[in-house]
């Protein structure tokens, strides 16, 4: 007991020696934090990668307006809708041209292990750009050809062999259906959650690849603008004169819609959002026990203090300090450790897994907050600090 006083006098903040008093409960408490930091990090980062992945072509798409199916539910789960309404939507005053993109899954087998796999296949016009994407935009020409793809080389699998063999010019061929077809160049977009990557072609090879599909029946409209004209204008004069069976947005309203659906109506945005909540709750807990516990164990001392003189926001502070040293030692493990599972994630199932500045810094408030609420609740014990009860 005389020994913490003289503490007191030293440079050594008094929150830092009531914890290293105990060093197994140090390095518990730093345990659980860094496991509540990793899970908070793992589950941002997989909601992050989800927004991203499917909104990965909505944002290089190459239009002034979008027109989509009210049905649509996300990039890959477009509803289709009349291809007519797109020659309709050329009469309207401001409107350069019209262009229609098919959109559809389907199983590919891999041409170096074959198994096959889920593959988003998109069919654009050849005549016109459809994505920021030079180096599909290079090869229109190509994609003109029956049964000609390009292929996403940043898609989930083992590849290695095949783009080597593309980049050098030779011919790779594969099935699809009852198809086959050749694999004649790459580009690089990224694989999502529901496609392990993704094919270019031509609107027509798109059609053959999918018997089944009337031309008339398109998944996407692009819209393409005279540049004196305002798109929120032209929007609004679509919208008047189309049927409601089509739904028209901006580039960047398409965009919006996108991330809305997934975070609003998707089951995977809840569960992300439910597992940073749940480790948000376990951090609390860890550190709630381990101060409560510290305060337990040290009552005879602050009730010493409280005899002496010093005042509660005294002892709170302590309690305080001793939080924020915690969540500092608990964090700075736990980055570490995200980091590294991120690249090995990303690397494992190519989904687009970082670690911006803004979202450690959102952890480390998080942490702060999670050990600040559990110190908190823990001083409730410092009322039982009575001298007369204890002495």
């Amino acid at each position: 007991m005389l020994g913490l006083i003289k503490t007191l006098q030293q440079r050594t903040p008094l929150g830092l020696l009531q914890l290293k008093h105990d060093r197994m409960r140090l390095l518990t408490a730093i345990t659980g934090i860094t496991f509540a930091d990793i899970l908070i990090f793992m589950q941002l980062g997989f909601a992050d990668a989800l927004y991203k992945s499917n909104t990965q072509y909505p944002r290089i798409l190459q239009a002034d307006l979008v027109l989509i199916s009210p049905q649509a539910k996300s990039f890959g789960q477009l509803r289709t809708f009349a291809r007519r309404r797109l020659y309709q939507a050329q009469d309207v005053p401001g409107v350069a041209s019209t262009d229609a993109l098919y959109i559809g899954s389907v199983q590919w087998r891999n041409p170096q292990t074959r198994k096959k796999t889920s593959m988003l296949v998109v069919g654009q016009n050849p005549e016109r750009i459809a994505f920021n994407l030079p180096e599909v935009n290079q090869q229109l020409d190509t994609i003109r050809l029956p049964d000609i793809v390009l292929f996403d080389q940043a898609s989930r699998g083992d590849y290695q062999d095949m783009i080597a063999q593309v980049e050098q010019g030779d011919t790779v061929t594969t099935e699809i259906g009852l198809r086959t077809v050749t694999v004649a160049g790459l580009f690089e977009v990224g694989a999502s959650f529901a496609d392990d990557g993704a094919l270019i072609t031509s609107d027509q090879n798109f059609l053959r690849l999918f018997p089944k599909r009337d031309a008339g029946a398109v998944s996407l409209g692009l819209i393409h603008l005279d540049p004196e004209y305002d798109p929120e204008q032209v929007k609004a004069a679509l919208a008047e004169r189309l049927p409601d069976d089509v739904q028209v947005l901006t580039n960047e309203g398409y965009i919006d819609f996108e991330l809305a659906e997934i975070q609003s109506n998707s089951p995977i945005g809840f569960v992300f959002n439910l597992g940073t909540g749940m480790g948000f709750i376990v951090g609390v807990v860890i550190v709630y026990q381990v101060l409560s516990t510290d305060v337990n164990s040290h009552l005879a001392e602050y009730a010493t203090f409280r005899a002496m003189g010093y005042r509660n926001t005294y002892l709170l502070g302590v309690i305080f300090e001793e939080a924020l040293i915690l969540s500092l030692l608990g964090f700075l493990p736990g980055l570490g450790i995200a980091l590294g599972a991120y690249q090995l994630t990303a690397a494992a199932t190519a989904l687009p897994l970082a670690m911006p500045v803004s979202r450690a810094i959102i952890v480390l408030l998080l942490t702060f907050v999670m050990c600040g609420a559990s110190g908190a609740v823990a001083t409730r014990r410092l009322q039982a600090a009575d001298p007369a009860d204890i002495f």
